[in-house]
């Protein structure tokens, strides 16, 4: 097999949302394995910062202030995109929002503000990055999904409800596009110690006690653990794959778990 299927060289990879966490992880992989990065998000300080990190990482990177949720400034954006860096090649759905309400207490806003970040936002930017692509005669599109798209859990309604969503649009996009020699995937996190996490992965915490349990592979993912999925699937290595959530994660969706005594 030759390490060419997955070279990124001369390709233009948009990742919405990634300015730290699991998206910087993906973009910056991407950025490794040769492709040119624009990264969006709606803060322009935020997005300066992590500007200057790819750029210290010796990755070409380009910066761009819009929000996902919004039709008008994300038709500019990417016309904008496409005349000062070039066709977007890859685009990697990744910026989200999540509300940790149990169902009874939440607002209806607040719950329409997730669905419209995570779900709604994912259709506008591949809605109008998938018209140049079928111009051009291909592309790669990454929804990130979760294992929520899966697995219910209290307090997170609004996020489950949209990454449930999310799995099943990408199956859609798949569908109408693959014709078009472009494949729309997702991939599927599980628990990562990102800074986010931090608290909660202290030793003695029950909530890191419940992960190292639950999951197979007996630790939380490392950021960098998602960039493998990321390349293979805006990759030449995957032309033929469609419709797909690849699920990185230790296994825990493979297991229903084991007994608290089981070593």
């Amino acid at each position: 097999m030759s390490v060419k299927l997955f070279d990124l060289t001369g390709k233009v990879a948009l990742v919405t949302g990634g300015v730290h966490g699991l998206g910087m992880a993906m973009a910056k992989g991407l950025g490794a394995a040769g492709a040119t990065l624009v990264i969006n998000n709606s803060t322009p300080s935020t997005l300066t910062y992590a500007i200057e990190d790819y750029k210290k990482c010796g990755l070409k990177a380009y910066g761009y202030s819009f929000d996902v949720t919004n039709e008008s400034q994300v038709i500019q954006s990417i016309k904008q995109i496409e005349e000062e860096v070039g066709p977007i090649d890859i685009l990697v759905n990744n910026a989200g929002i999540i509300k940790r309400t149990p169902i009874i207490d939440m607002e209806v806003l607040d719950f329409e503000q997730v669905l419209k970040v995570d779900l709604v936002g994912p259709f506008i930017m591949a809605k109008h990055v998938a018209k140049g692509m079928i111009g051009r005669g291909g592309g790669k599109i990454i929804n990130i999904c979760s294992m929520m798209s899966e697995l219910g859990r209290t307090s997170v309604s609004a996020y489950a409800a949209a990454k449930g969503g999310l799995k099943m649009l990408t199956r859609s996009m798949a569908t109408e596009w693959a014709r078009h020699n472009i494949q729309t995937n997702g991939i599927g996190p599980g628990y990562f110690a990102t800074s986010q996490t931090a608290p909660i992965r202290e030793d003695g915490h029950p909530f890191n006690e419940f992960i190292i349990n639950r999951t197979p592979a007996a630790r939380w993912g490392d950021p960098e653990d998602l960039q493998g999925a990321a390349i293979f699937l805006s990759s030449k290595a995957s032309d033929f794959v469609n419709g797909h959530v690849v699920y990185v994660d230790g296994g825990i969706l493979a297991t229903i778990g084991k007994p608290s005594n089981e070593d």
